[in-house]
This record gives structure tokens, C-alpha cells and sequence, in this order.
């Protein structure tokens, strides 16, 4: 099989129209391969981003306890954008919180009563700046097993149930068994999207709820406005609903092949998939075009 590398004509390697300041990427089925890791090819692909001038940006729904798969390759500002937008955290202070938008307590116990109502067998955690605690009938987390267990509705009202009230909450996750993903999210956006951001970046019927206005493109949007970067100077990679609408604010966004069928709709340009270095493969060429 031809590489990407190989075409450079094609539209998947196409190269931005502006000299690139900032290139932001999503972790999970875009800049990770499947088993979590990094590839070496990306690593340097990274390195040489940020040694050629460009800040690099990690944009993820992870939370930054998870981040320990990729803070070893931030350079420069050590800044990575968490939580889907609800945190910017410093990965090279231990993934120290710099910003938090968090969703307030009282619409996320509402939009949890109005999931609730409209959706049943609909199980929630509540992932806060400390840690994530969630319901008994809840995918328990692997990476989190200490988490306290309780109602949502408990939780939300008594602060964090064995933790400190005033713990921000960065979003609820929303879970159920039976429906699809995409009908899951339409039907739960519907129900309580006037109390928050509802998307999902699992192939699983598991939503993230962050506070209005709270995304991943809203964030990174801020980041580079303090840093004087115009939308047209990003390019953006991802794969899933969540990476959305950073995509259609950068400047140039790709799509990794192995994307959401509404990510390649809505993206004009494509790389490889997530397993064939696809990120690694167009930074290579934007470095490859500069002077």
C-alpha cells in the first residue's frame, strides 16, 4: 500500500495556507495508536514541530491524571488543554491545573434530572479537578479504582461525597447500556442541552456534558488568543464528534481516516489513521515546505 508520505499531492497532505504557529491534536484515535502509545516517528514529528517554532497543543477529553501517556512530548509551554475544554493544565508541574471552566453545580444536577427522565437506564459519573466518582451501575474505571460510589444526584448535592464540596466539576459522563451512541446523544442533547455541552468521543454510548460554551475550541481558542495566533495560523487533527467544532474554527483541520463519519463531512482534508502515524505524516510535510 502507498504511504501518505508518498503523496504529497493528494488533499490529505495538503499544506495550510498560512505558515502554522500552533498545531493542536486530539490523543485517543488520532495522535495515539490503538494500545495507547506513541509512535517514535510521531514523537520526533512533535520535537521537530516545536524545535521549528511551532507550539504544539494536546487537546483531549482525557483529564489530566491520564496524561501520563503523552507529557513526556510537550516542549515549550508544557501546556496541554484537558477535560474537553473544561481545564488547561501544565504537564510539566505534575499536570497542575492553570485554568479551570467548570460546570456548575446546579445545571449539572439538572441536566442529570432531565437525561434522567427523558432517557432511562442512563447511569452518570461526576469527574471533578480531584478525581471522578460515579453510580453503582456506572462502567467502573480501571485507571480509577479508589473512585467513591453514589448516587449522582447525591453527589452533585453534597459536594463530593467523601471529598471537598468545593471541588470544581470539570463534566458529568452519561452512560447506557442499550441505545447507539449517536442516538443516545441526540436524544440526551435534547432533553438537557439548555444546562450544558453535550457531546461523546467513545464508540460506546458515553456522553460528556462540560458547562456552556465549554469545548475544546472555545478553550484553545482563548490559548491562542493570548498568545496572538489567528485561527488561520492552527491546524487541527481529530476523529470524533468532541473534536468537531475545534476542526471547523482551525484554520486547517484533518481528519484521520479512521474518523467519525460527521468528522469527515465536515473536514476537507485527510491523513492516515491514528495507527499509520497520520498526525506524524502531515506535520513531516508542513516542516518539510517551510523555509
Amino acid at each position: 500500500m502507498t504511504s501518505a508520505t508518498e503523496q504529497p499531492e493528494t488533499p490529505a497532505l495538503r499544506r495550510p495556507a498560512a505558515t502554522p504557529r500552533l498545531i493542536a491534536t486530539d490523543l485517543d484515535g488520532t495522535l495515539l495508536r490503538d494500545d495507547k502509545t506513541v509512535s517514535d516517528r510521531t514523537v520526533a514529528a512533535l520535537a521537530a514541530a516545536e524545535a521549528a517554532g511551532i507550539d504544539v497543543f494536546f487537546v483531549t477529553g482525557r483529564p489530566a491524571r491520564w496524561m501520563d501517556v503523552v507529557s513526556d512530548h510537550v516542549h515549550g509551554h508544557g501546556l496541554a488543554i484537558c477535560a474537553n475544554g473544561a481545564a488547561v493544565v501544565d504537564l510539566h508541574d505534575g499536570g497542575r491545573f492553570v485554568e479551570v471552566r467548570p460546570l456548575e453545580r446546579a445545571e449539572a444536577l439538572a441536566a442529570v434530572e432531565s437525561v434522567r427522565a427523558a432517557v432511562p437506564g442512563v447511569s452518570f459519573a461526576v469527574e471533578h479537578t480531584t478525581g471522578i466518582l460515579y453510580e453503582t451501575r456506572y462502567p467502573p474505571f480501571y485507571l480509577d479504582p479508589g473512585s467513591v460510589i453514589d448516587s449522582a444526584e447525591h453527589l452533585l448535592a453534597n459536594g463530593s461525597s467523601g471529598g471537598a464540596p468545593a471541588d470544581p466539576i470539570l463534566k458529568l459522563l452519561a452512560h447506557h447500556p442499550d441505545l447507539g451512541p449517536d442516538d443516545f446523544l441526540a436524544r440526551a442533547r435534547t432533553a438537557g442541552g439548555a444546562h450544558g455541552s453535550f457531546t461523546r468521543s467513545s464508540p460506546t454510548a458515553l456522553l460528556e456534558i462540560s458547562g456552556l460554551g465549554v469545548s475544546k475550541a472555545s478553550t484553545l481558542a482563548q490559548c491562542c488568543a493570548e498568545r496572538g495566533i489567528s485561527p488561520e495560523e492552527v491546524v487541527a487533527f481529530g476523529d470524533m464528534p468532541n473534536d468537531l467544532e475545534m476542526l471547523t474554527w482551525a484554520g486547517t483541520s484533518y481528519a484521520m481516516a479512521n474518523a467519525h463519519p460527521e468528522v469527515l463531512a465536515a473536514t476537507t482534508n485527510r491523513t492516515a489513521a491514528n495507527t499509520e502515524d497520520g498526525v506524524a505524516a502531515v506535520i513531516e510535510q508542513i516542516l518539510h515546505g517551510l523555509p
